[in-house]
């Protein structure tokens, strides 16, 4: 029953609505206590001769009403009822992804996709069942039960009533001793299907992969491993579950036993009319809801235990970036100065940083070189704010990063990561996603300064052409392209290129950062990349490796020192040249 005080806050929030439920239920149960005294007098009646038209019109008139009330009974309790339920999921469901929004980066690396999604549905609609079927199962059983029971013992007889409720114990013993062995089975259960699910998000995202690399089979093999953990598991839980009906219907079985022997006793004994006892034998018969439904109240409960503390547990998590009430609300702009000491991935032992200082000046650019896992990437990562916790400060216009608030400093930086996002929406929608008002005029001078309308206006329905699933009908150049329009389209103050030219060509590329240069020149820009011609041209240029700086100039300068760089780039003007003697040969 702890479920119930778990969710206390909401049954307390909308108490008036649930208590129409149970009056609703009551009144049913109420009005369900005519018909079996309407049919023991009939019998009553048929049994003496005595059964006059006028008699057998009142009866059916007494009926016919009781029926009716109790669909209007019926219809109150499940309105307000299931209501509530579907009104809990929905606020349940809000929270959760609201939370899923307010979490930092830390939080995705530890939950999997498909996990959190299992929280959001299957978890979500066992709760949504304790608030709907729980409070029936709950609520029903007291009152129908009750109501039952109280009318057995006043219009038939309190004896026989005794004899027969006397197995009934035997179902809370039952009760207790399953429920707990179900909650457990249930939890196993539940994360169970978050594993499948995790499995079954992993292959559809990362088909292409699979196909490319002929590894179908052994994925079938591995998915097929996980549904059979699955099954074995699922079929603990429905082998405790399947023992609730049984013994329920063997405990009601008894009372039948017992209430035809006894009953049949008094009957002949003359304490009780034989119509008294066919409406016993029907109200012993409303008592099988009852019984079942404290057998199914037990199942739902320990189902929405498991998956409440699975939801819990996901809301009780915090991000470790700390949004200040009292922080700057102005949008930043000026000199950026990067002044890190050290910094450390969390549960990591060594530094991914160590003594990265630097000073952008407002309309400057810079340009981050370096081999793979130089810290290039981390270096913006934590302009971006995806990690806090490091020793040294990043200034901006000379307030700290982690002084300004996140809906300041966000929308005044513009990023595009090597690896595009896109929304199964249009191209227009996905240009202007940091800026739904932005005009279709806004929209296609974005799309010109990253050098994507030609190829736009060839598409088969230009600007409204569907992108398909994270832009699976696009190139990766023209995906590319989008997400540097969606960044230019809000005009940032700082332009962070994540190596987010890799899939141009050089004579695109360099028609883009010829563009960025004219456009850009009050505004401050970062460029990573492996392309050194995409840096050349910065005010400054930082070669990374190890997580430290390792040289750092203009491209003139750090040609001169003759190091990493000068090396890296006269091989890849090679490259080139090969490149372009292989097209023109």
């Amino acid at each position: 029953m702890s479920i119930f005080i778990k969710l206390g806050w909401y049954f307390k929030q909308e108490w008036k609505t649930y208590s129409i439920g149970v009056v609703g239920l009551l009144l049913t149960s109420l009005l369900g206590i005519v018909s079996p005294w309407v049919i023991g007098r009939l019998v009553d009646l048929i049994h003496r001769g005595n059964l006059k038209v006028h008699d057998l019109v009142f009866l059916l008139v007494i009926l016919a009403f009781a029926s009716i009330a109790q669909y209007g009974a019926r219809y109150i309790w499940r309105n307000a009822i299931w209501g509530e339920s579907a009104k809990l999921e929905a606020v349940l469901r809000g929270r959760l992804f609201w939370h899923y929004m307010q979490m930092d980066t830390q939080f995705f690396q530890a939950y999997r996709a498909g996990d959190l999604m299992a929280h959001a549905t299957n978890d979500l609609s066992a709760i949504q069942r304790v608030a709907g079927g729980g409070i029936l199962q709950f609520a029903d059983s007291i009152i129908t039960g009750g109501t039952t029971l109280i009318a057995m013992m006043t219009v038939v007889d309190w004896r026989l009533t005794l004899i027969a409720v006397l197995p009934f114990p035997l179902l809370a013993v039952m009760s207790r001793v399953l429920g707990n062995k179900m909650h457990i089975a249930f939890k196993e259960s539940q994360a169970a299907f978050s594993r499948l699910n995790n499995k079954a998000q992993e292959s559809i995202s990362g088909v292409k992969v699979i196909k490319s690399f002929g590894q179908e089979q052994d994925d079938i093999e591995e998915f097929n491993g996980q549904i059979d953990d699955t099954i074995k598991i699922n079929r603990k839980v429905s082998w405790l579950d399947a023992l609730f009906d049984p013994i329920t219907t063997l405990i009601m079985a008894i009372s039948y036993v017992v209430t035809i022997v006894y009953g049949g006793h008094l009957v002949i004994a003359g304490t009780i009319t034989l119509g008294s006892l066919v409406s016993f034998v029907s109200y012993l018969s409303m008592l099988v809801w009852p019984m079942f439904a404290i057998g199914m109240l037990f199942n739902t409960l320990e189902r929405g235990n498991a998956s409440y503390d699975r939801i819990d547990a996901i809301l009780n998590k915090r991000s470790s970036i700390l949004d200040k009430n009292d922080g700057v609300v102005e949008e930043p702009h000026g000199d950026l100065v990067y002044a890190i000491d050290s910094f450390k991935f969390p549960d990591e032992q060594q530094n991914n940083l160590q003594q990265i200082h630097f000073t952008l000046k407002e309309g400057g650019t810079l340009g981050l070189v370096g081999p793979v896992g130089s810290g290039k990437s981390s270096v913006i990562r934590l302009l971006l704010r995806q990690f806090d916790e490091y020793q040294g400060a990043i200034y901006f216009n000379g307030v700290d990063l982690r002084n300004y608030q996140l809906d300041a400093l966000i929308p005044a930086i513009g990023y595009v990561p090597q690896e595009t996002y896109l929304f199964s929406n249009t191209v227009r929608e996905n240009i202007r996603f940091a800026r739904p008002e932005a005009s279709q005029k806004e929209v296609e001078l974005a799309a010109q300064k990253s050098d994507l309308a030609g190829q736009i206006s060839s598409f088969p329905a230009g600007y409204d052409t569907q992108v398909g699933e994270e832009g699976i009908s696009l190139s990766g150049g023209q995906r590319q392209r989008i997400a540097i329009a969606r960044a230019l389209l809000i005009d940032p103050e700082l332009l962070i290129l994540d190596d987010a030219l890799s899939a141009v060509d050089a004579e695109t590329e360099t028609r883009i950062l010829r563009t960025l240069r004219a456009e850009r020149q009050d505004k401050t820009t970062i460029i990573a990349s492996h392309r050194l011609s995409s840096v050349m041209n910065a005010d400054e240029i930082l070669v990374m490796d190890d997580g430290k700086i390792i040289e750092r100039g203009t491209h003139a300068e750090l040609m001169a020192q003759n190091g990493w760089y000068a090396e890296t780039f006269d091989l890849q003007a090679l490259e080139t040249e090969d490149e372009e003697e292989d097209i023109n040969g």
